[in-house]
């Protein structure tokens, strides 16, 4: 009987469930809920674009705005897990 350890024993190295990727697609997804939630900035009426108060057309802003960081989050979560399938070897998680 051997004391010398063997493959199983060795701990498994996983990737950091937080990586930059990931702080960057929270910050996609959190910034549209603090500027809509942060009423005081933009509870106003002044600057108007084309007669539009700026109340309205700030909001309206943030559907095309929200829209987009959705997207940049979900295509950032997509090649995070293709890194991560990937690098592991295609084994699922």
């Amino acid at each position: 009987m051997s004391d010398a350890p063997d493959a199983s024993d060795a701990p498994e190295v996983r990737a950091p469930v937080v990586t930059p990727v990931r702080v960057v697609i929270a910050l996609c997804l959190i910034a549209p809920f603090v500027a809509m939630l942060w009423v005081g900035s933009y509870a106003k009426v002044d600057p108007a674009l084309a007669g539009i108060p700026f109340f309205y057309w700030y909001q309206m802003l943030w559907v095309f705005l929200s829209t987009a960081l959705t997207m940049i989050a979900y295509k950032l979560w997509q090649r995070d897990q293709r890194a991560r399938t990937s690098r592991d070897g295609g084994a699922s998680a």
